[in-house]
């Protein structure tokens, strides 16, 4: 800033012509004539209040607009986001491909609401459903990797928000937020200001009084010559002795030291009307200037904190999804037909599983020597040996887009029972375990055989996917849950989870996993059969800086130090028996997998 402003403040010129046709005339302006070598951007009526408002500064033959950075203190987000060339990936990255949350607040931002319905088919880490969260939007995520939902359960479950106020609070979200405004001040709403006419013919007259006043002390008691800082007198001797006065750009803004202390108090007078008058005149430029609203910046009330409320609805059994194929008119029966469909999926399924085998637990693997077919059969699609025993091992593969249900498991072992010989195990391969077909599974008990669940790798659904991958892990055993339930004395129950027992396929016996490898456990305490609902969350897992502490320090609060505790345990809180007197427990491993425990309350 220099003498003439009021505050001190940042600025630029900015140009008062242009090249496009408009109006042309004479301005004057401290006491020099200026001509557009263009065109004035302000018709001559209007102009004089962008002069009376001090918001034109000389410069050689040119006059400018003085812009300052409060006029409109931000900048609008055009397409091209060069501020999001580092921070497009998220640098504590919890998943892979991560990404940064300020590009998807930018996304979200810029095409939704508050109270909008937010989708992200492919969750990874649960950014886009944290983002949702934040700016209160509704938000349904999804992935086919366990992994991804897990790690996006934990850290939904675990963050908090700032409480932003509400526009309208009687209609909630759907009413918007309140949001921070800036003015945004343009030539055109100075120009087009009334105002300024107004407040400058009310102060401007005891403003001139105050300059007389002061030019007749500086002729009464002349101090020594001064040059001007600006205007036409630019640097030229202005003599008081010589009777020469002062124009009101010439004043300087601080009094030099070789100034009498007769002329402070005119000095100081002239100055405070001044003053007086640019700031009405600096006011109702800010009054009169469009608002312009900052939609990544809503108020905070900072006496609330949000936390993530009840969110999870997990459809159990998954629904069926209709491939493409499935859906189109039946063709005419011929060769290349007859090599598609389901029989060519599960001829694919095969040879992935004879050249990969199952993965178990610690890297134990169960190797198969062939698989064939079995003919006569409807629900068991392969019949091979392991390849350490020379044992028969029969598979049934579940559907490509639905889970695998209580009748293929029924129908599978009546047709293992007709085998012969008959089979050592039966392994049920599947992308996903209705609840019921799951428990049938790991409840059957029919001696010299063993029924084992294996997770297939949603990869094998694509082709490049399937090919390219480098590791063996197309096939998982699953564990099967050891749950609790247990009537306490109060009336309340309460559940245990002990853990997974697990296949080995090195010695051929199920095994305890204990808890160690629980990494998260949930208890829907009044299971419906058709939706889980955790109404309490465990991680076993979590050190001091993960599960529920992260909670506790991101909230700074005290909370319950036992309760802490005990949600990262393996007991659960006690609960009364729902109407559907049944439970289900859902438990996560430290590679993913899950397992789900259905169990009936007994009276």
């Amino acid at each position: 800033s220099d003498d003439r402003f009021l505050r001190v403040s940042i600025y630029r010129v900015d140009n008062l012509t242009s090249q496009s046709p408009g109006t042309r005339y004479d301005v004057e302006y401290e006491g020099e004539r200026f001509y557009p070598k263009g065109y004035w951007k302000t018709d001559q009526a209007f102009m004089p209040r962008v002069l009376k408002s001090k918001r034109a500064q000389s410069s050689g033959e040119n006059l400018y607009y003085v812009r300052f950075i409060e006029d409109f203190p931000v900048f609008p987000v055009t397409d091209n986001w060069d501020d999001t060339t580092i921070a497009g990936f998220a640098s504590d990255k919890q998943y892979v491909v991560e990404t940064s949350t300020k590009v998807i607040e930018r996304c979200l931002l810029m095409t939704t609401d508050p109270g909008d319905l937010v989708l992200d088919p492919t969750c990874g880490s649960g950014t886009t459903a944290f983002v949702a969260e934040k700016w209160g939007r509704r938000w349904i995520t999804c992935d086919t990797s366990r992994v991804a939902i897990t790690l996006a359960k934990q850290r939904l479950m675990t963050a908090s928000f700032d409480y932003y106020a509400l526009r309208y609070p009687h209609e909630g979200l759907k009413g918007g937020f309140d949001y921070e405004t800036v003015p945004h001040i343009t030539l055109k709403s100075i120009a087009n200001n009334p105002d300024i006419d107004a407040i400058y013919d009310d102060h401007y007259p005891r403003v001139s009084a105050a300059l007389s006043a002061l030019n007749d002390a500086l002729n009464s008691s002349p101090p020594k010559p001064i040059k001007p800082k600006q205007g036409a007198r630019k640097e030229e001797i202005v003599s008081f002795s010589s009777g020469d006065t002062l124009e009101e750009w010439e004043v300087p803004f601080s009094m030099p030291q070789d100034w009498s202390d007769t002329l402070k108090e005119p000095f100081d007078a002239f100055h405070k009307l001044r003053q007086k008058m640019q700031t009405s005149i600096d006011e109702s430029i800010a009054t009169h200037a469009d608002q312009e609203t900052l939609y990544d910046k809503p108020l905070i009330d900072k006496t609330k904190l949000r936390i993530t409320g009840p969110f999870s609805v997990e459809a159990v059994p998954a629904p069926t999804v209709l491939s493409l194929d499935e859906t189109l008119p039946a063709e005419e029966a011929d060769s290349a037909v007859a090599r598609s469909g389901e029989t060519s999926r599960q001829s694919l399924w095969r040879d992935e599983l004879l050249k990969t085998g199952v993965r178990g637990k610690g890297g134990n693997m169960m190797t198969f020597a062939e698989f064939e077919t079995l003919p006569g059969t409807k629900y068991l699609h392969a019949s091979g040996s392991v390849t350490e025993t020379g044992e028969r091992v029969v598979v049934s593969f579940g559907p490509e887009h639905a889970a695998l249900e209580q009748r293929q498991v029924e129908e599978a072992m009546n047709e293992a029972y007709h085998l012969m010989p008959k089979p050592k195990f039966i392994l049920f391969c599947a992308f996903t375990f209705d609840p019921e077909a799951a428990k049938d599974i790991d409840e059957l008990n029919v001696p010299g055989m063993t029924f084992l669940k294996v997770q297939m790798n949603t990869d094998l659904l694509t082709e490049d996917l399937r090919r390219n991958r480098s590791s063996n892990q197309s096939f998982w055993l699953m564990g099967q849950p050891e749950i609790e339930v247990r009537k306490r004395t109060d009336g309340m129950w309460e559940v245990e989870v002990h853990g997974f027992d697990y296949f080995n396929p090195r010695t051929g016996e199920i095994e305890s996993g204990g808890t160690k490898q629980i990494a998260m456990w949930s208890l829907d305490q009044d299971y419906d059969q058709r939706s889980l609902m955790p109404h309490q969350i465990f991680f076993p897992m979590a050190d001091t800086n993960g599960g529920w502490n992260r909670l506790k320090r991101t909230i700074r609060a005290e909370l319950d130090e036992d309760l802490l505790e005990q949600f990262h345990g393996t007991v659960s809180l006690p609960f009364e028996a729902g109407d559907n007197r049944r439970v289900a427990v859902k438990i996560v491993d430290d590679r993913g997998i899950e397992s789900l425990k259905i169990i009936s309350l007994e009276s």
